[in-house]
């Protein structure tokens, strides 16, 4: 992290400080995180900062259709913020999934043409506080669909996906990758450092959910590098003992492999080769590399 950035990091961090003095309002998730970064500027340390500041702003609508609806924005400073854009998500609980994602397309392509190299929490703050309105009132308003008994039940499928990242350091990221995959009851691993490797298996509308999700951050660059989907039309079995029977993973952990580097960040490699081999799968470490694995 270069000083200008780290300066204009705590610049607009005192500055929502002020403008949002009580808890109710704004709250500083790593308390520790924000001390390194004030060190950092103030010159007491000549160290950049390990840790990214995280924080959450807390804001109640006041529309008459949407009056006292909670909306949580959520943000995590990257290395190179203000150069480029923090990691920012809005959480509201009259929001659907998809609805959300459409709020943070929206509010980041706000961003990148307003924005630009510049600091942005307030002017992402102002852009929620006067548009999230828009998509909760449409998720108010919805109806609710009626079931159609004549709808053919969609054939259930298994699946596995391979998903590869420029790299996963990011606490938080890494907290919703652990969260999601439990919640979506998920098998799999993941892989921080540089570069990252997720993997998720189970039924096909949570691993499309979960990924959904992900690929909704912030990301210098992220993709499914590999999709594995089998029928499970005709398989012996309940669907639940079908889904146990092709799971190459028992829950979903954080693999660490030997970290080495000058920040500890990159991974033994080929520990990660004989781990994927273990399981059944060490042909895909060529498809995410390019070599084959030793």
């Amino acid at each position: 992290m270069a000083l200008e950035e780290a300066e204009a990091q705590l610049a607009e961090l005192e500055l929502l400080i002020s403008m949002f003095p009580s808890e109710e309002e704004f709250v500083v998730s790593d308390q520790l995180a924000f001390a390194e970064l004030r060190d950092y500027v103030e010159g007491v340390s000549t160290t950049p900062p390990h840790s990214r500041p995280d924080f959450v702003i807390k804001h109640k609508t006041d529309t008459v259709t949407t009056k006292g609806v909670d909306i949580t924005i959520s943000c995590t400073y990257v290395s190179d913020y203000p150069k480029v854009l923090p990691e920012i998500s809005v959480r509201c609980a009259h929001l659907s999934r998809a609805q959300q994602t459409h709020l943070h397309n929206d509010l980041n392509l706000y961003l990148l043409e307003n924005c630009s190299g510049e600091a942005c929490l307030l002017s992402a703050f102002e852009w929620v506080k006067d548009n999230a309105t828009q998509y909760i009132d449409k998720s108010l308003s919805a109806p609710v669909p009626k079931k159609d008994s004549t709808l053919v039940p969609t054939q259930e499928t298994f699946t596995r996906l391979w998903i590869y990242s420029h790299h996963i350091y990011n606490k938080t990221k890494r907290k919703n990758i652990l969260d999601w995959s439990k919640e979506l009851n998920l098998s799999g691993f993941s892989m921080p450092g540089k570069p990252g490797v997720v993997c998720v298996e189970g039924l096909r509308t949570p691993c499309d959910e979960f990924w959904s999700r992900v690929k909704c951050l912030t990301w210098k660059r992220i993709m499914i590098r590999h999709r594995e989907d089998i029928s499970l039309d005709g398989q012996d079995g309940s669907i639940d003992e079908s889904v146990a029977s092709l799971r190459k993973f028992t829950g979903f952990d954080e693999a660490i492999f030997d970290p080495h580097g000058n920040r500890g960040n990159h991974m033994d490699l080929g520990q990660l080769y004989q781990f994927l081999s273990e399981k059944g799968c060490g042909e895909i470490f060529q498809l995410y590399f390019g070599i084959e694995g030793k």
